[in-house]
């Protein structure tokens, strides 16, 4: 199996895991919903939307909102002629899956931010009469009239894990007594691609971003291997 069919398989497997279950959530919860997984406290799925980027960060108002959906989608556009790029300069198989997953995770929330407002009747969406951003209640369904036009779908989010909850110590300054929890954060599938892609690369930069040796065609050796041996002799 070549490089480009295997990169090709990883970008749709994460697409396909991403959306399928932004689709299997929201059209079957309520927002605000929590699902234990397994019976796990530690693992569970937290139905919210998100109208701005990771974290729940927000750009005003609705044309902020269509200044974020056209840059992620010129960064996947960009990302897209960028993975042909490290293709076809043979870099390793190893830098070309956290390329694969950074731009999958990218690509998948650009899906729900250029779509959702066209294809469900109900989401996140923004209220032009209170400045803000007001939730829906029930559960959305696929609707030729959405709850917002292209650009303005809100980015479905999932994944919540709570390992750990308690308080700060008394004694500890500006945070003593508050409760605390890890991991706060709640995400979905793209999200966690990037993440694993970018985490990836930075540990192990200096092993993954390279490129694969050309091979001598008269010996099926490579360039290192033939200046080695012609030092040699």
């Amino acid at each position: 199996m070549s490089k480009k069919t295997t990169l090709i398989g990883i970008i749709l497997l994460v697409l396909l895991a991403d959306q399928g279950l932004k689709f299997w959530i929201k059209l079957n919860h309520p927002t605000g919903e929590v699902l234990h997984v397994f019976g796990w406290n530690w693992f569970r799925l937290h139905f919210i939307e998100n109208p701005g980027m990771a974290w729940g960060w927000k750009f005003g108002n609705e044309t902020g909102k269509v200044v974020l959906t056209l840059f992620r989608l010129v960064a996947v556009l960009i990302g897209t002629w960028y993975l042909g790029k490290l293709v076809r300069e043979k870099y390793s198989m190893g830098f070309l899956i956290c390329a694969g997953l950074i731009y999958a995770g990218a690509a998948g929330n650009l899906i729900d931010s250029l779509f959702y407002g066209m294809i469900f009747d109900k989401g996140l969406h923004y209220s032009t009469v209170l400045h803000d951003y007001i939730g829906y209640t029930g559960v959305a369904t696929l609707s030729e009239k959405g709850y917002g036009s292209f650009l303005h779908g809100s980015v479905v989010d999932m994944l919540y894990f709570p390992m750990i909850q308690g308080t700060f110590p008394s004694w500890l300054p500006l945070v003593g007594g508050e409760a605390f929890e890890f991991f706060s954060s709640i995400f979905n599938i793209a999200d966690a691609s990037i993440s694993v892609g970018v985490i990836t690369l930075f540990l192990f930069q200096q092993k993954l971003v390279k490129k694969e040796e050309a091979a001598s065609p008269l010996t099926g050796t490579t360039n290192s291997e033939v200046s080695d041996k012609t030092e040699i002799s």
